[in-house]
């Protein structure tokens, strides 16, 4: 089947989230995984490629015409990539260090890239049966065994004294974020694992910022972009300049900020500029 449709698309993509999420679930509580240090000496596991297999097989099933870019498969080259008018953006497992520590924060993420800008997202939550979802210009949603709902970001009731929620790495230290805020705001931390579940807590108004300082791929940000942008939010480079997708040979992003309420003004909070870290 081939479709144009983004509704269509997105519901596929939702379909495919959830058959490997569901895998992964299986594997997870089993315990029975092998798992992998990739050249950078970042982790793999064997289900995050089986999770990839389902993803890849439902898409090339279903669309056939539209090419896939993810972080577990040998992508094409720039020389190639940067022809596709569209493509899908995958990332089998976000978090996959906290699937091998067992923290359940781990996530499914599948976006679609149209001329360089994600219209589709999708993230999926496995231990939780929660489902994260947008495309572009319908507003962000959330499903879960308890609620099916619209999302957006936490607005502030005073955008001068209002305190900051900030999403925080599990693994970062956290000094080092909390460093790159202004002495001037009253904080409090959420600690979480996955880049995309700390997108989502922001994009349904559980926390307003994220800093992530660190090596993170294209397919990291996709959905959540897509999601957070839906919602009222906002996902931008360290130096507040937009990300981009498909257009330079390294697929790494920079260091990035998520944000929510955009009446707010960020620049002001968050400091950090690249360099100011170690």
């Amino acid at each position: 089947m081939v479709t144009n449709n983004h509704q269509s698309l997105l519901d596929i993509a939702k379909h495919a989230a959830r058959v490997a999420g569901e895998e992964v679930m299986k594997i997870y509580d089993s315990g029975d995984f092998s798992s992998y240090q990739k050249e950078d000496d970042s982790p793999v596991t064997s289900a995050d490629y089986k999770a990839n297999e389902i993803i890849l097989g439902i898409l090339q099933s279903q669309t056939p015409d539209i090419p896939i870019m993810s972080e577990e498969t040998d992508n094409a080259k720039l020389a190639i990539r940067k022809e596709w008018k569209r493509y899908w953006l995958i990332d089998p497992i976000d978090g996959t260090q906290e699937f091998i520590a067992r923290s359940g924060d781990f996530a499914v993420n599948i976006a679609l890239v149209e001329d360089n800008v994600p219209v589709i997202g999708v993230i999926y939550w496995p231990p939780g049966d929660t489902l994260y979802y947008a495309s572009k210009g319908q507003g962000a949603f959330k499903e879960s065994p308890s609620e099916n709902k619209q999302i957006k970001v936490r607005r502030f009731d005073d955008a001068e004294q209002g305190v900051v929620m900030i999403a925080i790495s599990r693994r970062q230290a956290r000094e080092k974020v909390m460093n790159s805020m202004s002495n001037h705001r009253i904080y409090h931390t959420l600690p979480l694992g996955s880049c995309s579940l700390k997108a989502c807590f922001i994009a349904e108004g559980k926390a307003d910022v994220f800093l992530r300082i660190g090596i993170t791929g294209e397919w990291d940000t996709g959905a959540s972009q897509c999601i957070v942008g839906e919602a009222g939010g906002s996902i931008l480079a360290h130096n507040f300049e937009p990300l981009s997708y498909n257009q330079r040979k390294s697929v790494n992003n920079p260091d990035f900020i998520v944000m929510g309420d955009q009446r707010v003004d960020w620049p002001s909070i968050v400091k950090y500029q690249l360099g100011d870290l170690s």
